[in-house]
């Protein structure tokens, strides 16, 4: 059974969507749906006559007036911002609005997505990778002056970024003499992360910390190599407890 579509009731539909919506044009709110209703914490009443400018930042307002006036000729796209509800609390949403006709008038519609829980899980995961990173980037004692820095599993871009940073503050709080920079638990890496890792050598060196490199594959000493990293001048060992007999240390 085909539909026309002069036979769907339009302001039904708009009116019980979930979605909070609003109609204006002329930057004046002529319809609100239920759920705008519901989100601005407002009755229709106090909302419809007023300005869709109202409820965005001073800061803000020039780009969404500039904003409206495009999307009267096409859709505008989806971006987010934060708002005002009519009680003064502010909330973070995506908006986005397409050109509609109201009579012969052209008005826009615009469409308000509540992001807070979204946003609120982005920071806490972006927190908890930066836990994650630190914990990665942990330089482990071993015997006085002595420490390991295990390298495990997959390290992007912004993980290496972060154990050059932190690493040589922790080799110095923990008067570390001489650094044991364990390869062996990495499997690939890209050139970008491997010259990070590699210039951690250059930092501790001017801190007057020797490095030791140990676990590292035939791959990585040749990606090691075209990127031009001289490894000649650090002394490289198959295993950690090899570099600490080099350093005259014996491990029962």
């Amino acid at each position: 059974m085909s539909v026309n579509i002069s036979d769907i009731d339009y302001r039904e539909v708009i009116e019980y969507s979930l979605d909070p919506l609003i109609i204006h044009t002329d930057y004046k709110i002529l319809y609100i749906n239920q759920a705008a209703e519901k989100f601005f914490r407002a009755n229709k009443e106090e909302v419809i006559g007023a300005s869709p400018l109202d409820i965005f930042k001073e800061t803000s307002k020039d780009a969404i007036r500039k904003r409206i006036q495009s999307a009267y000729g096409r859709p505008a796209d989806i971006i987010q911002e934060t708002i005002y509800r009519m009680d003064g609390s502010s909330v973070d949403v995506e908006l986005y609005c397409h050109p509609v006709l109201v009579g012969n008038k052209k008005a826009i519609q615009t469409y308000v997505r509540d992001i807070t829980e979204r946003k609120e899980a982005e920071q806490k995961q972006k927190e908890l990778m930066i836990q994650i990173n630190e914990l990665s980037a942990t330089v482990v004692p071993i015997l006085s002056g002595i420490a390991v820095l295990p390298l495990v599993g997959s390290i992007n871009e912004e993980r290496a970024m972060q154990i050059l940073e932190i690493v040589p503050e922790k080799v110095q709080s923990q008067n570390v003499d001489c650094l044991i920079i364990d390869f062996s638990g990495i499997f690939t890496l890209n050139n970008m992360v491997a010259d990070y890792l590699f210039k951690i050598n250059s930092v501790l060196s001017l801190l007057g910390v020797r490095s030791i490199i140990t676990g590292l594959r035939p791959e990585l000493a040749i990606l090691a190599t075209n990127l031009g990293i001289n490894l000649s001048s650090i002394p490289t060992m198959s295993t950690v407890k090899d570099a600490v007999s080099y350093l005259g240390v014996q491990l029962k």
